[in-house]
C-alpha cells in the first residue's frame, strides 16, 4: 500500500484521468474526495470504489469558485483528518478553430476552470498541507504546453500557464516541504477529446496515432500510474518536474 494513511483531493474525478486517479490512489490505501462538477458521476465512482473496500467519498465542486474549492479540501480535513495530496485534474477544452473566431465565454471558461482553479487551490489547499508538514500537488497539465498546435490556442496557452506556474509553485513551496509536479497528458479517447474536435473518425483517430511513437492513444490508467508515482515516497526528491505521458510524441 504506497499510499496507506494518505489522504487525497483529486478534481474533475467523475471520469478520464481523474477518475483513473482516484480509483488507483484508493486502491493502494489512501482515502480519497472524489470532487466534480457532475455530482451523480463523483457518487458514482466514490460508491465504486467503497463497494471495492477503498475510502471515498464525492462532492459536488465547480472548481472556478473559490467556496467550491474550500469545501472540497475543508471536506478531506473533516472526513478523513487531514490532507497530504491535491490533484488538480478538472479542465476544459476549447472547441477546435481558428483563434480568432472562439467567442469570449469559451475563452473565460478555458482559463476559468484551466487556471484560475489551481489559484484557487493554492489558496485553500497549500496552508493545510503546510499545517501537515508537507505534501504534494499534482496538476494535470498537456502535451500542448510544450508542442502548441493550431485550432487550440487559448487552450495551449492555458496549459502554457500551468506549466508555468506548476514549476514556480514548486520552487515557492519547496521550504514547506511540499513538492509540485505536472503530468503532460497527449491526445486520449476521453469525453474531453471528442468536446474539442466533435465526432472521432477512423480517418482522424488514424492522424492522432500516427504522431504518437508507440502507436496509440494516451490512456487514463497512463496517467494515474504516473500519478501514483508522482505523489509516492519512490519521488521524494522530485519537484518541479513536467512528466511526459505521451509515447513520445514530444521527442
Amino acid at each position: 500500500m504506497r499510499l496507506k494513511d494518505k489522504v487525497a483531493v483529486v478534481t474533475g474525478a467523475a471520469s478520464g484521468f481523474g477518475e483513473a486517479i482516484a480509483r488507483r490512489f484508493a486502491g493502494e490505501g489512501a482515502s480519497v474526495v472524489v470532487s466534480d462538477v457532475n455530482a451523480a458521476g463523483a457518487k458514482g465512482v466514490a460508491e465504486s470504489i467503497a463497494a471495492k473496500g477503498g475510502k471515498a467519498i464525492a462532492l459536488s465542486t465547480d472548481v472556478t469558485k473559490s467556496a467550491d474549492v474550500k469545501a472540497a479540501v475543508d471536506r478531506a480535513v473533516s472526513s478523513f483528518g487531514r490532507l497530504d495530496i491535491m490533484v488538480n485534474n478538472a479542465g476544459v477544452p476549447q472547441r477546435y478553430g481558428p483563434m480568432a473566431e472562439t467567442n469570449e465565454a469559451m475563452f473565460d471558461r478555458v482559463f476559468a476552470v484551466n487556471v484560475k482553479s489551481i489559484y484557487w487551490s493554492a489558496i485553500h489547499a497549500v496552508p493545510l498541507l503546510r499545517r501537515g508538514g508537507g505534501g504534494v500537488i499534482i496538476n494535470t497539465v498537456s502535451n500542448a504546453a510544450a508542442r502548441p498546435r493550431p485550432g487550440l490556442t487559448w487552450y495551449n496557452g492555458s496549459k502554457g500557464a500551468v506549466a508555468t506556474i506548476t514549476r514556480s509553485m514548486a520552487v515557492e513551496l519547496a521550504p514547506d516541504k511540499i513538492r509540485v509536479n505536472g503530468i503532460n497528458p497527449t491526445a486520449a479517447d476521453t469525453p474531453m477529446l471528442t468536446e474539442e474536435f466533435g465526432a472521432i473518425t477512423p480517418e482522424l483517430r488514424a492522424k492522432f496515432i500516427a504522431g504518437i511513437p508507440l502507436g496509440r492513444f494516451c490512456e487514463p490508467i497512463d496517467i494515474a500510474n504516473a500519478a501514483l508515482f508522482l505523489v509516492s515516497e519512490e519521488a521524494r526528491f522530485l519537484t518541479g518536474v513536467l512528466l511526459d505521458v505521451d509515447g513520445g510524441r514530444s521527442v
